[in-house]
């Protein structure tokens, strides 16, 4: 008897994008829906469609061209949520409309102000209405891990009567232990009724770490679909990492015999467009798909590797698309050779993005002597972004030293024609953060600034995260040079440029709404 089947239920687009710093527009949202597509997740879950014009739009233009996987919609289990989920859900090939009510007593009576029995109403009447529009209807029972386990017995039994089909048990606060989860599992396949006729779901936030852990005990339990996050991005701490589910259920095989659909090797591929998208950085240590998580640096440790890769590593790194090798290419390499090796990574370019990928590596292979796979990533992920660009690089000009201020001098593209502004600062990255400001009459208030190398030598390309606060709202943005000021410049404008794009997109609301 094969493995059985785990359902991979992505929620990045939803849960993963309530993240501080990481909310994305619309065609943002649908690249990483491209990318969710091609590591083939079972569910992309695409949004609130409820919660802003811009989250229906997101929600509609993934259900129109995803048409792999389940394209899933979040609601509450409100008449005009439901029906909104619906109306953004209506051309997808798969449509799942999700609602969700929370179950614990804390939420019922300091959140909702409701009765066990209203809240029973809620569920019976909510997922009745969405079995009306699909038959493929999910409930959460919010807050699952505190709330009584009686009640939740009649959470389960309510939704399914009225037409549920995956019923999710989330660790909405990231709660539970992996023992008690496993039991809470049990419980409910053994105490409802025609559970079995359903899919049972976890959802867990990794509060205290356990994420992961506990989605794998939930499986062991019985579940069959976790839903998680690329790179565990999410509410606070995050939710449990996609590709940790995937990749401790691939490698532990003999303890956990299960299988899930997703193409392991585009791992890594989904996590740095997701880094990309949102400019926030994968940290080092990440497992699977941080920098470090393939990484020898003990004497001991490397002396193993020398003499066999399994007496320190687990799987291979191109396992989850991890490449190691370099490219020797230089500017008199052409155009077919460089799709050839984007192709191989991962990244299969049309005509213009090659055209202007080209342009990008002709100028990095003036600046250095040799370049590397992690350089070709750069160039694709910081290079070719989606971004409307109100604001583009022109010229920089930054000066420094131990006896005098550190000066800028920033020239900006905009749409009224091309603009220069001076400012000094305690550094050449914050008088170049100052001209900015100038140019763009918005005032940033910088709340993270990441810098490292994304390749080797002294020519090494920088890649720098940052996180600016623009008006009281985060924004990540991302930049990748040669020099360390520039990067630093591109990623503050990728921010402005992000925080311009949600200015107008918000304006254009309001008018569209008469307001």
């Amino acid at each position: 008897m094969g493995a059985q089947r785990i359902a991979i239920f992505d929620t990045t687009l939803r849960d993963g994008e309530q993240s501080p710093g990481c909310s994305m527009n619309v065609e943002e949202k649908l690249q990483m829906a491209r990318q969710l597509e091609a590591l083939q997740v079972d569910v992309i879950e695409a949004g609130f469609p409820v919660a802003s014009e811009a989250d229906f739009a997101a929600v509609q233009a993934i259900a129109r061209e995803c048409r792999g996987p389940v394209i899933a919609a979040l609601c509450r289990t409100i008449p005009r949520d439901i029906e909104r989920a619906w109306e953004a859900l209506k051309e997808a090939e798969h449509p799942r409309i999700h609602t969700f009510l929370a179950t614990s007593d804390i939420h019922l009576t300091y959140k909702l102000q409701k009765t066990r029995e209203e809240a029973l109403q809620m569920i019976r009447e909510g997922v009745a209405l969405a079995k009306s529009f699909t038959p493929d209807v999910e409930f959460s029972a919010e807050d699952a891990t505190r709330s009584d386990w009686d009640f939740l017995v009649e959470v389960c039994k309510v939704a399914l009567e009225a037409g549920a089909t995956v019923l999710n048990i989330p660790d909405t606060v990231g709660y539970t232990v992996p023992d008690e989860y496993g039991r809470l599992i049990t419980h409910l396949r053994q105490h409802v009724p025609g559970i079995d006729q359903a899919t049972i779901s976890v959802h867990c936030h990794n509060d205290l770490g356990l994420a992961a852990a506990n989605s794998l005990a939930a499986v062991a339990a019985g579940a069959r679909q976790v839903e998680c996050t690329i790179n565990g991005i999410g509410e606070r701490a995050g939710n449990a990492a996609l590709e940790e589910v995937v990749m401790a259920l691939a490698v532990r095989r003999d303890a956990l015999p299960y299988e899930t659909g997703v193409r392991r090797e585009l791992l890594y591929r989904a996590s740095q467009t997701l880094a990309n998208i949102t400019g926030s950085e994968v940290q080092p240590n990440k497992a699977i798909v941080g920098r470090n998580a393939f990484a020898h640096e003990s004497g001991i440790h490397q002396h193993g590797m020398l003499s066999h890769h399994s007496t320190y590593e687990i799987m291979t790194p191109e396992s989850v698309g991890v490449r190691r090798s370099s490219l020797v290419l230089g500017k008199h390499s052409g155009r077919h050779a460089l799709a050839k090796r984007f192709e191989e990574l991962g990244y299969k370019l049309d005509r213009v993005e090659l055209d202007k990928a080209y342009k990008l590596f002709t100028k990095l292979s003036d600046q250095k002597k040799e370049i590397f796979d992690e350089d070709l990533l750069a160039i694709v992920q910081d290079g070719l972004t989606h971004l409307p660009e109100v604001f583009k690089l022109r010229a920089l000009q930054a000066t420094a030293g131990t006896a005098m201020f550190a000066t800028a001098l920033v020239t900006l593209a905009t749409e009224a024609g091309e603009a220069t502004e001076t400012a000094m600062g305690d550094g050449p990255v914050n008088a170049v953060f100052a001209a900015v400001d100038k140019l763009t009459g918005l005032s940033g208030r910088l709340l993270d600034y990441r810098l490292h190398s994304v390749s080797r030598g002294a020519d090494a390309v920088g890649e720098v995260f940052v996180q600016v606060d623009f008006e009281g709202q985060p924004y990540g943005g991302k930049g990748a040079s040669t020099d360390v000021v520039e990067a630093s410049l591109r990623a503050y404008l990728n921010a402005v440029n992000k925080a311009l794009f949600a200015r107008r997109a918000k304006k254009s609301q309001a008018v569209e709404a008469g307001v």
